[in-house]
């Protein structure tokens, strides 16, 4: 069995709202659906690798695009159509997507 994801990237301009406690989800693909409630996970900027700050994953939950709505654009603390916009310009094409919920340590 492989091991649980101990690292999580996201893109910079939206670490401040993850260490704020703002943003409690993330949104993603089916290859980084694989976190494990209850683990530990250290958060890095995509663009430059640094460490952010650490949370633990509280679920993992499938997610279809269209079912994507103001609760999820709360807990991500974006904009609804922002939200999608950038769900849809990371993940083109794809519908079957995972909610990732998380708290910071």
């Amino acid at each position: 069995m492989s091991q649980a994801p101990t690292k999580i990237t996201f893109f910079e301009f939206l670490t401040p709202l993850i260490t704020s406690g703002m943003k409690t989800i993330t949104i993603r693909d089916e290859a980084e659906s694989h976190y494990v409630p209850g683990t530990q996970v250290e958060v890095f900027t995509l663009e430059t690798d640094q460490k952010v700050c650490d949370i633990k994953i509280l679920s993992v939950e499938p997610l279809l695009f269209d079912d994507i709505n103001e609760f999820h654009a709360e807990q991500e603390a974006l904009p609804l159509d922002e939200l999608k916009r950038l769900i849809g310009e990371i993940y083109p094409d794809l519908d079957q997507l995972y909610m990732i919920s998380y708290e910071l340590v």
